[in-house]
């Protein structure tokens, strides 16, 4: 039996909901096995243990992620009390257990309410981060010890759902919104070390990447089923429309933007802007009186 032909894929986003267990490269790896082409890159890596959206560009669609890349996100998180880890998170070696029995929940909410706002925050020592051209996770698989400096980062809310005792531990449920590059496995750490018991993260879902949250997020096996269809990528031009601030511009302005020009426009931030057709064109963003092209997709 002949199997169904594969709608030709568009430039565009794939929104995917991440299973626990999985690298983001073998999400990447999969999706270009299902939109047949290499030409797939991921907005952001979410941990192995973690689970939720990624975004991913297919074709010139990568070229948006590194703006994407810098859009708030949105997690849901399980915080255990009591025991330290390696990684900050369940996947590591316990280093530490203290008993957090006499803890209140009064106190653990007043602790962790301080953790909303404008932070310096050490990235974990398992992070993606580069030190000296090697990434840090592989600094400390190869037995180095790595020193992190800290990060400016923003917490702009922070919501405690549940805290519960579990015989010596305490779980706690958050949801927060947060500025790109904040580690929620620090934010466990550090809670853990002010609170005097140490903590880590047992559960990680990130439920936003900017505009794009689980609502519109599917599964591999979904989006498998919707490839034949076509319906496995959203859009250039409506990712775009979605992400920034938009403006549609006539027909000289948009032969302008074609060959990189300048525009007499003013713009408040990064922009998307368009042709007539509907057609995206490029990102632009103010630059004195005028405004000039991040990044042009045409």
């Amino acid at each position: 039996m002949t199997a169904p032909a594969r709608a030709a894929v568009r430039p565009g986003l794939v929104v995917v909901d991440k299973a626990g267990g999985m690298t983001s490269h073998d999400v990447v790896a999969r999706v270009r096995r299902l939109v047949g082409t290499r030409k797939v890159g991921h907005a952001g890596t979410l941990d192995p243990m973690a689970t939720g959206v990624l975004v991913l560009g297919v074709d010139r669609a990568t070229r948006l992620l590194g703006h994407l890349m810098l859009t708030d996100k949105g997690y849901d998180a399980t915080i255990r009390l009591g025991v330290a880890t390696t990684t900050d998170d369940a996947e590591g070696e316990v280093t530490a257990t203290t008993s957090a029995v006499g803890l209140d929940e009064a106190t653990v909410r007043a602790v962790l309410g301080e953790f909303v706002g404008d932070l310096q925050q050490v990235p974990t020592a398992v992070s993606a981060i580069k030190v000296d051209g090697k990434r840090a996770y592989q600094r400390v698989r190869d037995g180095e010890q790595v020193e992190l400096q800290p990060r400016a980062v923003t917490v702009h809310e922070l919501v405690v759902h549940e805290v519960r005792h579990e015989g010596d531990t305490v779980d706690v449920d958050v949801s927060l919104r947060c500025t790109s590059g904040t580690y929620v496995r620090a934010i466990a750490r550090d809670a853990g070390a002010r609170l005097g018991v140490g903590g880590h993260l047992t559960a990680l879902r990130r439920t936003a990447v900017g505009p794009y949250g689980l609502d519109v997020a599917r599964t591999l096996d979904q989006l498998a089923d919707d490839v034949v269809a076509g319906g496995v990528v959203l859009p250039i031009a409506e990712a775009a429309r979605a992400a920034f601030p938009a403006r549609d511009l006539d027909e000289q302005a948009a032969a302008d933007v074609r060959v990189g020009r300048s525009l007499d426009l003013e713009l408040a931030g990064t922009t998307a802007v368009f042709a007539p057709s509907g057609e995206f064109l490029a990102l632009y963003e103010p630059r004195g009186p005028v405004a000039r092209p991040v990044a042009v997709f045409v």
